[in-house]
């Protein structure tokens, strides 16, 4: 099915050729061309994030900080009249308000810095106020790209490399065009016929933090599961702290409902990463690539373990919707595995505690358990009563299950010994260090 999607996808986009890859437990189960590299564009941008948050965990900077304070010739960057200073979280949340670029910064990857700042100088365009709205920003990650320059004296593209790329053992990802003949040749359709697209492709420069990256299948799939790992409930720190690669994949601007493959899904862009939630899949996190002669896709599962990863050389081949479709065919066949139980050790002895409680009520027991405020909202004796009443009816209860909302709210499924009915209860734990129900509700 998933090679029926790939050609189908390559027939119907003029693509001169797709390399894919399925990533299921962590790894490639499925792929094509796995090795052979393309250009990856703005899927780069999920790597120099990585790089500022790295730096930003080890204290060379905090992402509120203006990017003024740390880059002068960036002063002269200002939003409209009344705005505030542009920061390094509203470059990295594509919330500067600077106007979307992708066309325009497509064909200057290796503007160079005198070029660029004199583009500083003069006051680029805004499209919004800083803070206000989604707006997708390549010069954004120029701007980012200087601030590291400026506070560690070397450039984003080498901590990429050297922090993560050489780690990691992703040998095929590179700032420049590889030696090698090993490499897709960028093409563009014209008239409905596929041709090569020209001139050669641009090198590294000052916009090059924003989509710069050669890449593989296979280098993407140690990469995309790399940055999965910090959903994990054994997540390490390894090269970047769980923390921050949660971080990347938590909605910092909102973007609205967005259509992609016939999906309708809430979207939202973290920190270099966009995000869906799903119906059917769940938060899903990904990003796309484009420039003149490629088009390309990485797109996960979070915290599954389960991605999908397409990559043409067709300019603005649109990846996204064939990695969509890959993953709900995955799904479809049932190798997506469902989320990891929540660990709730609090909410469980809690949950237990009270159902014994309310098949035999005592007092006593009940101060113990709950919170200040239970009986205040409603006292023991009413409470005593209504539950007596249920255990008339039904019998005792008897837990089925406890799933954990998060891990100090969720409902128990319960049944009745005597009448067989389900029975659901809801309760809450209250912030005090002991952790005491602070609420319940018990319905048929």
């Amino acid at each position: 099915m998933i090679h029926e999607l790939v050609a189908n996808t390559a027939r119907d986009e003029r693509c001169a050729s797709i390399a894919w890859g399925v990533i299921e437990d962590g790894a490639l189960t499925e792929h094509h061309a796995a090795d052979t590299v393309y250009r990856i564009a703005s899927m780069t941008k999920s790597f120099t994030t990585a790089a500022v948050l790295a730096l930003r965990d080890e204290g060379a900077f905090c992402l509120d900080d203006a990017v003024a304070r740390h880059a002068t010739e960036l002063a002269t960057v200002r939003g409209p009249a009344g705005s505030a200073p542009i920061t390094l979280r509203h470059l990295l949340s594509m919330s500067s308000g600077l106007a979307t670029d992708d066309a325009w910064a497509d064909r200057h990857l290796d503007i160079t810095a005198d070029e660029i700042d004199t583009l500083y100088a003069a006051g680029p365009t805004f499209a919004c106020r800083p803070g206000e709205h989604f707006e997708y920003s390549n010069l954004g990650f120029a701007m980012i790209g200087r601030v590291v320059q400026r506070v560690t004296g070397r450039s984003v593209q080498e901590h990429v490399t050297q922090r993560f790329l050489q780690p990691l053992g992703m040998h095929d990802t590179t700032w420049l065009q590889p030696p090698h003949d090993r490499w897709a040749r960028p093409h563009r359709v014209q008239d409905g016929s596929i041709i090569p697209d020209l001139p050669a492709p641009l090198g590294d420069g000052e916009i090059a933090p924003m989509g710069g990256l050669w890449s593989t299948v296979a280098d993407l799939a140690t990469w995309t599961m790399f940055l999965d790992a910090g959903n994990l409930l054994q997540a390490d720190d390894t090269l970047l702290s769980a923390a921050s690669r949660r971080e990347m994949q938590r909605t910092q601007t909102y973007i609205g409902i967005a259509e992609l493959a016939g999906h309708h899904s809430p979207t939202g862009y973290g920190f270099g990463l966009n995000l869906r939630d799903d119906a059917v899949l769940g938060h899903v996190v990904a990003h796309s690539g484009g420039l003149p002669g490629y088009g390309s896709n990485m797109r996960w599962v979070a915290g599954r373990r389960v991605g999908a990863i397409a990559l043409a050389n067709t300019t603005y081949a649109p990846m996204s919707a064939l990695t969509l479709q890959m993953l709900h065919v995955l799904h479809g066949h049932g190798r997506v595995p469902t989320a990891a139980p929540l660990a709730a050790p609090l909410l469980n002895a809690a949950a237990a505690q009270l159902v014994s409680l309310l098949n035999d009520w005592n007092d006593d027991t009940a101060n113990t358990l709950f919170a200040d405020n239970v009986a205040l909202d409603e006292s023991f004796t009413h409470r005593a009563a209504g539950i007596a009443r249920i255990i008339d009816l039904h019998g005792q209860l008897v837990v089925d299950d406890v799933r954990p909302e998060r891990a100090t709210s969720g409902v128990v499924t319960l049944h009745g010994i005597a009448s067989g009915a389900t029975l659901h209860l809801e309760l809450q734990l209250s912030p005090q260090p002991a952790a005491g129900v602070q609420w319940y509700e018990l319905r048929v």
